[in-house]
């Protein structure tokens, strides 16, 4: 269902636009994320597989990755934490600085799980050519710049 706001058709265009990518990427989001064991959330799983992939972050780092507030993600990487995925040090050369590191728990259990992630994320794109989703990157990316 389209917008019934009665606009221009610029203004109608724009809207059902951002209706048909919202309903999109929550729709490919809540399939994909079937794969994570109940006890994860989604930005739980973003840190681990920030860390995973780029080695220890600033937490301020990965709040800015994650697209979260720095007090969202202190209270998820202190989850992560608890569970012992990771670990948080003080930087030595700037002590206001918290470092997240993954503990070996941590990278094992992302490292078993992130195919598994990857393989559901492959299925949801199926349906699109190669063509079809490097536009698809490309236009996601024209759009999620500031203007």
């Amino acid at each position: 269902m389209g917008t019934r706001h009665q606009g221009t058709i610029d203004e109608i265009n724009a809207l059902n636009s951002f209706i048909k990518l919202q309903r999109a990427a929550g729709s490919v989001s809540s399939r994909v994320n079937r794969v994570l064991p109940t006890d994860l959330t989604s930005t739980q799983f973003g840190v681990l597989e920030a860390l995973y992939h780029l080695g220890p972050l600033c937490q301020g780092e990965l709040a800015e990755k994650l697209l979260q507030s720095g007090g969202n993600l202190t209270l998820v990487v202190a989850n992560l934490e608890k569970a012992g995925y990771v670990l948080r040090e003080r930087d030595p050369g700037d002590r206001r600085f918290v470092i997240v590191k993954l503990t070996d728990r941590g990278t094992d259990f992302i490292g078993k799980l992130f195919p598994r992630l990857v393989a559901r994320v492959c299925a949801e794109m199926r349906s699109l050519s190669s063509t079809e989703l490097l536009d698809l990157a490309r236009l996601c990316k024209k759009v999620g710049l500031p203007s």
